[in-house]
């Protein structure tokens, strides 16, 4: 591996934070450990594997995400994260590992959740700044906090703070952003107290200014602070977020008085600001979804640094090397924090080092293995990456009996598998019947809001190169090959086809196609659309058209879109179903197609029956069926055969890329 040059050096250059000095300006980003933590909230050996796989490879600084002060104020579930005396020797033991590798180690420290808190993880009553409705269910109203119970939370930051720079920790990042406790304390929007913490700004600020100076009278200055807020909400009103470029009237935070809180912030004694954007309301801002471009939020921070001295560190989709080191080197960010980059590939900072930034493994904005994962009351980890989060346990061992290992399909379950078992050590051999390797995502990639796709294509491609796959394309397989090769192992990933529901009347018409067929080029839209199917696919190819100028209707035959099939995240539904209203979509639920005529359709609506919509096109987003001819005749082929992907079960990448890992690390 080489030495880096050029373009990147920027980010290697080292930085002072307070007393902290920064070997470089990569930080991996907050990302939470709920659900790898012990029951109690504690640390185990599994989160220190977790963050010593980035500090082994190259990165700056880790911040340790997120961590309870105090669980009596406002009672959570016992397995929130907290930092007791139990969890000191694991956390003492992470910093002198990261020690050693001149990684500085931060913790961020949470006042709360507040009016953002899951009610099904409440074990008393949901509190915020004021008498607010909690975000998930509004009937629950927030108890406001007294004085008493915000001193409490102060002196607890204050003692947790004495407690982890005992192990060794160099610095603390405030929990202040995304609309959390302190969030909503320092936002008007939802702080409408008229005691001390109250009215002005600077009354607003007060509780987490008192934190800092409780940590400042516990351990002085020895531990850099460094608070994280967003310059601005992006929200229109309840529950109501605003798309980038949008016009709208900010009811939250606007960037004027972001920029004097951060002035104040810094006057209080802050030694570095961690600056974003949005709450709970425009989730898809904090948490940017594959629709944000890189680099999504990067003049918030750049905006920010024009009226503050100390450092300023910038987040929202840094993955790709070139846009963190443009914006740092243009002086829009002092340090580059990564957080979904590094799940996918903990070696990002050795390899835009050693630049090689076409081996990182990209991420693709989905949202499936990392937040995807809480609603499967999972840990944290990745859609690409499986091992993300259990380091430990799914770590890659070489094979004790290399076999012969023969894998039908090109796709991303294909290759995925080829490469996992290559490293292992097998003899691998792929086919794939078409000219191109990719499968479907050579179709999902076209949008240009699915482009990562792209380059996660190209990435395997480059990763099965460099490991030795032999590759048989434009070949058709059969049961007599497969038998002539003598594989010890097959692994069939033939993929899956559009469903095509031949049992309505219409169907074989000119004017219906599938989505796929779209994609591919092979078929025309006109310039009115009906798109059958309320999944993402569907909802996708209605933003898709729409940016083309054609005008779409999406019939579901559920309640509500993207609410069948393959789970879809929060923050990709939310953004989602803005840009759907963005694009003037009309969306008809609780209908079915009835029929297909050559200018639309006769759909079946629940509740107001039949009823004609006319269209040029009529798309097909009605799922995939596995493609199981060949599997189905394989079975007795070899000693092993496994279906993986959509072969096994149509869902989308992340099933495709877990399945492949979990097969070819086992043989």
């Amino acid at each position: 591996m080489g030495v880096s040059v050029g373009k990147f050096d920027v980010l290697f250059k080292p930085l002072q934070i307070g007393k902290v000095k920064l070997k470089n300006r990569i930080a991996m980003a907050p990302m939470g450990i709920d659900y790898m933590v012990n029951p109690d909230g504690s640390l185990n050996r599994r989160v220190v594997d977790y963050y010593l796989e980035r500090i082994r490879h190259g990165v700056g600084l880790i911040i340790c995400s997120v961590f309870k002060v105090e669980n009596e104020v406002e009672a959570l579930e016992a397995s929130a994260p907290m930092l007791e005396d139990v969890s000191l020797g694991y956390l003492g033991e992470l910093c002198d590992a990261a020690h050693s590798f001149g990684v500085r180690v931060f913790v961020q420290l949470t006042a709360g959740y507040g009016r953002v808190t899951v009610p099904a993880t409440l074990r008393g009553p949901c509190v915020s700044a004021s008498a607010t409705p909690n975000f998930w269910d509004r009937s629950i109203i927030c108890l406001e906090l007294s004085m008493e119970d915000v001193g409490k939370i102060v002196t607890a930051i204050g003692e947790t703070s004495e407690r982890i720079a005992v192990a060794g920790v160099d610095g603390i990042e405030f929990h202040g952003h995304e609309g959390y406790l302190f969030d909503q304390f320092t936002s008007a929007v939802w702080n409408h107290r008229t005691d001390k913490y109250g009215g002005s700004l600077e009354n607003r600020l007060r509780f987490p200014i008192e934190c800092l100076d409780a940590i400042r009278q516990r351990v002085g200055d020895r531990l850099a602070v460094q608070y994280r807020f967003g310059l601005k909400h992006f929200m229109k009103g309840i529950n109501q977020g605003a798309l980038p470029g949008e016009v709208f009237e900010e009811v939250g935070r606007d960037v004027e008085e972001g920029l004097e809180m951060a002035r104040q912030l810094e006057q209080a004694g802050f030694d570095s600001l961690h600056v974003d954007a949005g709450c709970y309301e425009s989730h898809y801002w904090p948490h940017p979804p594959n629709y944000q471009k890189h680099g999504c939020m990067v003049e918030m921070p750049a905006k920010t640094k024009d009226v503050v001295k100390i450092p300023v560190v910038g987040v929202g989709r840094l993955d790709k090397p070139e846009i963190a080191a443009q914006a740092v080197s243009d002086g829009k960010i002092d340090v580059a924090a990564i957080g979904r980059g590094f799940l996918a590939d903990p070696q990002w900072a050795d390899k835009v080092k050693s630049n090689q930034p076409e081996d990182i493994r990209p991420c693709v904005g989905c949202y499936d293995g990392c937040f995807g994962s809480y609603a499967k009351i999972r840990n944290i980890s990745c859609a690409l990456n499986p091992s993300s989060g259990r380091e430990s346990a799914y770590r890659l061992e070489s094979a004790k009996d290399p076999r012969n290992v023969m894998i039908i399909g090109g796709g991303i379950a294909g290759m995925e598998a080829a490469r996992v078992a290559a490293i292992r050590g097998h003899k691998v051999s792929l086919y794939e019947k078409k000219t191109m390797l990719g499968g479907l995502v050579q179709q999902a990639a076209v949008p240009e809001f699915k482009k990562d796709l792209r380059r996660l294509q190209a990435w395997y491609e480059r990763q099965i190169e460099k490991t030795g796959v032999n590759i048989f394309m434009n070949e058709e397989i059969t049961s007599d090959l497969i038998r002539s090769k003598s594989p010890d192992v097959v692994i069939l990933a033939t993929g899956a086809n559009a469903i095509v529901p031949a049992m309505i009347p219409g169907v074989d018409q000119d004017s219906v196609v599938t989505a796929v067929d779209l994609l591919k080029g092979e078929k025309t839209a006109g310039e009115r659309i009906v798109i059958v199917g309320g999944g993402l696919v569907g909802c996708e190819m209605a933003i898709w058209l729409t940016d083309q100028g054609k005008q779409a209707t999406i019939v579901e035959m559920l309640p509500a879109l993207m609410t069948g099939g393959a789970h879809v995240p929060g923050q990709v539904k939310m953004m989602t179903m803005d840009l759907l209203t963005k694009c003037g979509t009309t969306i008809i639920t609780d209908s079915q197609v009835c029929e297909f005529k050559p200018k639309g359709v006769l759909i079946d609506q629940k509740e107001s029956g039949k009823k004609d919509i006319e269209a040029d096109t009529v798309v097909l987003a009605m799922g995939m069926k596995s493609e199981t001819s060949l599997a189905d005749q394989a079975g007795d082929i070899a000693d092993y055969v496994y279906r993986i992907g959509d072969c096994r079960e149509p869902r989308n990448v992340m099933n495709a890329v877990w399945d492949a890992y979990e097969i070819a690390r086992f043989i």
